[in-house]
């Protein structure tokens, strides 16, 4: 379980996709353009916990996939941003949207481009396989388990329990 100094203010957990809830590889085949990801049934359950918990749930990734959707959907997400190479602007409406604060919300980033919004968040959490310079963040907390193998589940259990 994660320290997480001010869980009782989180109202909100926002995530990056690649490299958080999956483990960063794409599955790719000569016989189609198709890219295959792997999801782990943890953090499945835990999108569904926090749901159950009444925690609000987005996504803002620097990439476009079908599977976005299907978790979107399945999980009644509104906030899912894709393609998103800047970040923080998107974090920001979604902050205003809900009238939340930095420190109501909780984000989940392991690369460049979720610098930013980091940097902005009070709970900032990555994945130990995450880049150097999002590692490098004062205050980050790191996950004790990778992309795609329960860092997300591992912080919904950390808020809940």
């Amino acid at each position: 379980m994660l320290q997480l100094e001010h869980k009782d203010k989180i109202k909100m957990i926002i995530t990056d996709v690649d490299g958080v809830l999956t483990d960063g590889g794409v599955y790719v085949s000569t016989h189609s353009e198709e890219q295959v990801k792997k999801l782990n049934f943890k953090d499945l359950m835990g999108m569904a916990l926090a749901v159950r918990h009444g925690y609000k749930l987005g996504i803002i990734s620097g990439e476009k996939n079908q599977i976005i959707d299907g978790i979107a959907a399945r999980f009644s997400i509104e906030d899912v941003h894709q393609g998103i190479r800047i970040k923080l602007p998107v974090f920001q409406s979604i902050l205003e949207k809900y009238s939340l604060s930095p420190e109501e919300v909780c984000y989940i980033g392991d690369d460049v481009n979720d610098l930013e919004v980091l940097k902005f968040v009070k709970t900032a959490i990555t994945v130990p396989d995450a880049n150097f310079k999002v590692k490098e963040i004062e205050n980050i907390i790191v996950s004790n388990f990778c992309g795609g193998h329960g860092a997300f589940r591992e912080v919904v259990d950390s808020l809940i329990y």
